[in-house]
């Protein structure tokens, strides 16, 4: 027999709706306000508006962080019973499990309302719920990997939003720890066994993605019980490669897979602690200082070892800065017949680009 809907008490409704109808996200609320201002008796179900709910992230992923909170306070004041809780629970299993690329959305979902519905009934909370309905499916996995091409779909989907829930949902412990939950790691490499013991493209391509998404948190936490289960997955990887009749392209998956494992899942070591460039650690440093020659013709740069001694006889040479000074003052007293025909007005772009050169230079001679 079909379990009766949840409908919500008028009462509460229209303090939810009609008075504040902040408490529902803007981009859908307006479908129910304008029917409780039209004074409609029809008020949605629980399930109506969390199927809304869910297909509003589903349309729009970037309205989570702005909308779950109210969506939970909401939730707050429905969901009080154990059927409703239920209920709540199913929805978005289903959501996460058949509507592509909802799986991470859903586990995001899944472990914010894990730590902040306040229900928790006898028969369990959230979270609870929430892994013994992922247990139900999970029991049947060597049944699903082997059915028809729907069932193994729908096994898929399961595998991948187990894959995310390990990655997000967070189990606080009692001294405030953060961590993930254990069973679920557990139950991730039993999925893999079962994929790969019914070596089908689909079941195949499964699993590459499972690992590429939790391998490289599922072989750091192996290591740290000191276990090896990575390295028996990359060694059934390469007997499935040699042995099994799958096509040519999911060969070539796999043997990606071993190779991003090999590459430490594709991350990457911490840059080195940044050093100023020296003449010492950078054998680039003189790359673009300018060249000069001597009086004889013999170029050098700041390279040359004996650049002070040379770039000083340069200074000191009376043609190369007759009667100037250093800021270009003329002691002579007559005037240069050509630098006198010279607009006092230089160009913009060479007035602008002569300063930056005037500051490169000053900041070079400080050094």
């Amino acid at each position: 027999m079909a379990k009766p809907q949840v409908v919500v008490a008028p009462v509460l409704m229209s303090k939810l709706s009609v008075n504040a109808p902040e408490f529902y996200p803007s981009s859908y609320s307006s479908n129910y306000t304008e029917s409780y201002e039209d004074g409609c008796e029809d008020y949605p179900t629980l399930s109506e508006y969390v199927q809304d709910f869910l297909n509003h992230l589903t349309e729009q992923p970037g309205s989570f962080e702005t909308e779950i909170g109210q969506f939970a306070e909401t939730l707050n004041g429905w969901v009080t019973t154990d059927d409703a809780l239920q209920e709540l629970m199913e929805l978005i299993y289903q959501q996460a499990t058949s509507i592509p690329n909802f799986s991470y959305m859903g586990a995001r979902l899944c472990n914010y309302l894990s730590h902040h519905l306040t229900i928790s009934p006898q028969s369990g909370n959230f979270r609870q719920l929430l892994l013994q309905r992922c247990r139900t499916e999970y029991e049947v996995k060597d049944q699903a990997a082997k059915g028809d091409e729907v069932t193994r779909k729908r096994f898929h989907a399961f595998v991948l939003f187990l894959g995310e829930l390990y990655l997000n949902l967070e189990i606080k412990g009692t001294n405030g720890q953060v961590t993930r939950a254990d069973i679920l790691q557990t139950g991730l490499r039993e999925l893999l066994n079962a994929l790969f013991s019914n070596p089908m493209d689909d079941n195949l391509i499964c699993a590459v993605k499972l690992l590429k998404l939790t391998g490289s948190v599922l072989e750091d936490a192996w290591k740290e019980k000191g276990k090896t289960d990575m390295e028996e997955i990359i060694q059934r990887i390469e007997n499935v490669v040699l042995d099994a009749n799958c096509s040519r392209d999911v060969k070539q998956m796999l043997l990606k897979l071993v190779e991003l494992r090999s590459s430490n899942w594709g991350r990457v070591h911490a840059a080195s602690t940044y050093r100023e460039a020296t003449p010492e650690n950078d054998p680039n440093y003189f790359m673009n200082e300018p060249t000069f020659y001597t009086s004889d013709g013999v170029p050098f740069t700041a390279a040359d070892p004996d650049y002070q001694e040379k770039y000083q006889e340069l200074l000191e040479r009376e043609d190369f800065f007759p009667d100037y000074e250093e800021n270009g003052t003329d002691l002579s007293g007559g005037g240069d017949p050509y630098l006198d025909d010279i607009d006092d007005e230089m160009d913009p772009e060479i007035e602008e680009a002569y300063e930056k050169f005037c500051l490169e230079s000053e900041r070079k001679r400080k050094q």
